[in-house]
């Protein structure tokens, strides 16, 4: 069963979409304050302000915290489970949830360092996933 694909997405989650579907980690910055900041919103989560640019990062992170899912929220997640979900903390600073996977994923600890990698959904999108850096393991 295919996994949901993103509902109708603003300006700003499109850019990211497109970004990923294209197999790039992209966040927006501030042009005000420099600020990063991870999801996408029309204006600075630090000052408020709407000039910005989408800026390549380099999908390196460290798990902050991180649950295993064994129930399914629904039946497209059914053949996914166990699966981790984590909060990961950006080298360039932000927080972003998304899912460790790889062999080893159930085997995560907090302090793991990670790696973005792109799980395709479809023929237009792509999800950013992690998996462990050989480091971790």
């Amino acid at each position: 069963m295919d996994l949901p694909q993103p509902p109708a997405l603003t300006a700003e989650a499109q850019h990211f979409f497109t970004a990923a579907a294209a197999g790039r980690l992209e966040l927006q910055a501030c042009d005000a304050c420099a600020t990063r900041w991870f999801y996408p919103r029309p204006a600075c989560i630090a000052c408020g302000s709407e000039d910005y640019h989408w800026q390549a990062v380099s999908g390196q992170g460290v798990v902050a915290s991180f649950s295993i899912v064994h129930r399914a929220p629904s039946a497209e997640f059914r053949h996914k489970v166990p699966y981790v979900v984590a909060m990961i903390d950006l080298s360039e600073g932000p927080r972003m949830m998304a899912n460790i996977i790889g062999d080893d994923a159930l085997d995560v600890a907090i302090d793991d360092a990670v790696h973005v990698v792109f799980e395709k959904r479809g023929e237009r999108f792509a999800m950013p996933q992690f998996e462990r850096d050989r480091r971790s393991r």
